[in-house]
């Protein structure tokens, strides 16, 4: 061998033993562990959405607090339903008895702060028990429309198919009819009582709910966590019931504080026409009452007009914080 062989030889043993030096060992799985930080993430059927649902309820709550208008229709609407639970202790006798002098003026008697209508009987003690009637068919027609709005919708929605075209043309047959009229022949076919106001509200009521949540539920039935649900096994009626409509409640909840306020006004359009429950008193008959006497006692009409306008004013209010707060639009500008 030459002296330049061994040169080259040596040269190369050199830099073979400088590369093994500087060379990087493989992790060893036993002792380093993966280098890939994703293959400890968790399974996806492990997560809980507690978190989530919690953290999303508690900055829709904070958004919906930091609206003054919202705080002033729930201060107000809470102010109605303290007035109508205290209305049998401070005026235990029946509102429709006649106490008083005829035709006093709210201010003229220290007994009646609110005066007396052409009948003497208290317009303060009226409009106290008038708020419990006016409450209640607001809030039970808007329940009943609820629950057979959302079934109805929910399962035309989730179904599709001939269940979605049988009940879109169930809905359809209600929204041809004029709302007001079919409510005014509902009552004027039945014999006119609370129970029956509130059920006929409730029937013109349900099919603007069936169409809301027929939309939502179609807009939902095909994201991936319904689809997921679909591939565990799960029912249709856990599907629908415990992944589809918590997620379409936002607008729901909305448009059902609408509900109550226009359930309120159609009682009160009711009473005023005379279609109410003679038996009660109500906001809407004191104005049917004093409607002859606009020009004379103009108190009589302008006292329980002025409580549902304040009322659906304040429905109306909280309808509008629980959309800023709800809407995913509004909230992810904040």
């Amino acid at each position: 061998m030459s002296t330049t062989d061994i040169g080259n030889f040596n040269s190369l043993a050199a830099g073979r033993q400088a590369a093994a030096e500087h060379e990087v060992p493989a992790p060893s799985a036993a002792t380093d562990g993966p280098a890939w930080s994703n293959m400890k993430a968790p399974d996806a059927r492990s997560q809980q959405s507690a978190a989530v649902v919690i953290t999303n309820g508690r900055r829709a709550l904070k958004v919906f607090l930091s609206n003054p208008n919202a705080l002033f229709g729930t201060a107000f609407l809470c102010f109605v339903i303290i007035v109508a639970l205290i209305a049998p202790i401070l005026y235990p006798d029946d509102p429709l008895s006649m106490v008083g002098r005829p035709f006093l003026w709210p201010g003229q008697n220290s007994a009646f702060p609110l005066g007396t209508d052409s009948l003497g009987r208290d317009v303060l003690a009226g409009i106290l028990h008038g708020s419990r009637i006016s409450l209640f068919v607001g809030l039970m027609a808007t329940a009943l429309g609820l629950t057979f709005g959302v079934l109805v919708g929910s399962t035309a929605g989730y179904f599709g198919g001939w269940i979605d075209d049988v009940l879109v043309r169930l809905i359809e047959i209600f929204q041809t009819l004029p709302s007001f009229v079919l409510l005014v022949v509902l009552v004027a076919i039945a014999q006119p009582s609370a129970t029956t106001v509130t059920l006929a509200i409730a029937i013109i009521s349900w099919p603007t709910v069936a169409r809301l949540t027929r939309a939502e539920f179609r807009a939902i039935r095909e994201k991936d966590y319904v689809v997921a649900a679909r591939s565990l096994g799960y029912g249709h009626a856990r599907i629908i019931f415990r992944e589809i409509l918590p997620n379409a409640l936002p607008p729901i909840i909305v448009t059902s504080s609408v509900m109550v306020a226009t359930a309120i006004l159609m009682e009160s359009a009711l009473s005023f026409m005379g279609l109410g429950d003679p038996n009660v008193v109500s906001w809407g008959s004191m104005i049917g009452t004093g409607r002859e006497l606009v020009r004379t006692a103009w108190y009589l009409t302008a006292l329980p007009g002025l409580a549902i306008v304040f009322t659906v004013l304040a429905l109306n209010l909280i309808g509008d914080g629980l959309n800023d707060a709800l809407n995913p639009r509004f909230s992810q500008d904040r």
